[in-house]
């Protein structure tokens, strides 16, 4: 068995993909480890993958206010991504990219053991939840699978394009708070 930063120097120095050649820094997961609260988004953005670290930019900002909302931070749950280089240009990771990737996101969740996890947007929603889940017909639905709970909520990135999308993305953020406390 890896240890976090055992498995934080295999990302670091991963070479499984293109990705690997255009990234500044490998950006792996960060937070609290014992939460039982774990949120995967796709892929670093510019920001993220300048800083090494998930969420720095506007969209972090977002997750920021929607996590604040339901009395929780960044230091309450863990938060990683499926990718762990970011894709040029903020394009939709790809099939084999987020493949070359998927095991180390297996292996965090095997160290996390979260009681939750909450896919932030479409693309990791559509990877760990079904293929052809619908984020804005099934957003804020929970599912139990492998004794765990899992749900999708808008991409904060999503929120900044249209925030129309935040009152949605708050209501959801509250069913999160309502199945954290109930599985505490």
């Amino acid at each position: 068995m890896y240890t976090y930063e055992e498995l934080k120097a295999f990302v670091e120095n991963c070479s499984r993909c293109p990705l690997a050649r255009t990234r500044k820094k490998a950006v792996m997961g960060k937070g609290n480890m014992d939460s039982g609260i774990l949120f995967i988004a796709e892929a670093p953005g510019a920001n993220e993958d300048r800083d090494g670290v998930p969420f720095t930019g506007p969209s972090g900002r977002v997750l920021d206010e929607l996590l604040e909302g339901i009395g929780l931070t960044r230091g309450d749950i863990y938060l990683t991504n499926i990718v762990k280089c970011h894709p040029q240009g903020n394009r939709d990771p790809r099939p084999e990219e987020q493949e070359a990737c998927i095991a180390y996101l297996k292996y965090e969740t095997f160290l996390i053991k979260p009681k939750i996890i909450v896919c932030l947007g479409r693309i990791a929603a559509q990877r760990i939840l079904a293929p052809d889940y619908r984020i804005t017909r099934e957003h804020g639905k929970f599912l139990y699978r492998k004794e765990t709970w899992m749900t999708a909520v808008y991409h904060p990135s999503a929120i900044l394009r249209d925030p129309s999308k935040m009152a949605e993305a708050k209501e959801d953020f509250e069913k999160i708070r309502q199945k954290y406390q109930e599985t505490a």
